[in-house]
């Protein structure tokens, strides 16, 4: 693929010989954790819409503990493409969009560090994650374990499914459970509904993945990581994104026809301009990457919006 033609240089951050809390939380990516907040906001609505709470501190303690996943998730994912090179390769990435946290090539914080925050994250998180199973049900246990092991499985060795074509899929998924998580909490036990639900924002979430490659492919490419912009090159990927948005809006479009959906679910559509402005940029940008910017923060922006509109619907429901 063709590079840009001004490479693009991360910001630079002047060394502090102690770590602060600032430092700790840039760590985590707060910027990304409004997704997973969305996710667990969507849960909780479609348990509302079907006459289960939402009960007010069961919905935070779902929030909080899945954004301490979301953020180990994020800091293990620096650690190990600290490993493997791939962020230090980067030097087309587009911060704080893609290309890691950069305190560890910036030299605020060692991999050492890096990996004593996702290991302190999930300390945390597990008896956490239990208390909260103990009074909601056993299913939370799955759910959490399945969450775990994908934040492992993205991007640790053997596995490493980041590398192996399967981390946009991986994504999609795990976000899915997330809102499975936040729906099972309300209600006590698992429903078909917040699956149906969730498979529109999967497919844009798991666009958010797709795209942030574009950046990162050169540098991808150099240490092995097959994304799928790496595997089928940019106008391909394009497609593949185009696939993925049509895929979700239609899913939503025809649930709601074949009452699978509730109505009040259609509200996700108003975020259809800005992944087909994303798909627009990327066809006349996928070769230079660099010019990507807008195309990223749109496709961020639909999935956040798309989220938020269908949760906004399906509260509405309850409140009638």
């Amino acid at each position: 693929m063709h590079q840009a033609t001004e490479p693009v240089s991360f910001p630079t951050l002047q060394p502090e010989t102690d770590l602060t809390w600032r430092i700790w939380l840039q760590m985590t990516r707060p910027g990304f954790l409004a997704i997973t907040a969305v996710a667990c906001l969507l849960g909780i609505a479609v348990a509302a819409a079907c006459g289960d709470g939402p009960h007010v501190w069961t919905a935070l303690a779902t929030v909080v503990l899945a954004l301490l996943m979301h953020a180990a998730a994020n800091v293990l994912n620096d650690y190990h493409d600290a490993l493997n090179g791939a962020d230090d390769a980067n030097t087309q990435g587009l911060f704080p969009f893609t290309g890691g946290a950069r305190l560890i090539q910036n030299g605020l914080v060692t991999r050492d560090d890096t990996r004593q925050l996702a290991y302190a994250l999930v300390w945390v998180l597990v008896p956490a994650g239990l208390l909260l199973a103990l009074k909601t049900g056993g299913g939370l246990l799955l759910l959490g374990m399945l969450g775990l092991f994908s934040a492992w499985a993205y991007s640790a060795p053997p596995l490493a499914l980041m590398k192996r074509g399967l981390g946009e899929l991986t994504v999609g998924l795990t976000w899915m459970l997330v809102v499975v998580g936040a729906d099972y909490v309300q209600r006590g036990h698992f429903f078909f509904m917040p699956w149906v639900v969730a498979l529109s924002f999967g497919f844009l979430i798991s666009n958010i993945l797709l795209i942030n490659g574009f950046p990162d492919a050169q540098a991808d490419a150099q240490v092995g990581k097959r994304t799928w912009v790496v595997r089928v090159g940019p106008r391909w990927a394009a497609y593949l994104y185009l696939l993925q948005a049509v895929l979700g809006y239609a899913w939503l479009v025809w649930g709601v026809c074949a009452f699978i959906h509730p109505a009040p679910a259609l509200w996700g559509l108003v975020s259809m301009p800005l992944s087909l402005a994303a798909v627009v940029l990327m066809f006349k940008y996928g070769q230079t990457p660099a010019r990507l910017r807008s195309a990223i923060v749109l496709t961020i922006a639909a999935a956040v919006l798309h989220g938020l509109a269908m949760a906004v619907g399906l509260f509405s429901l309850s409140l009638g």
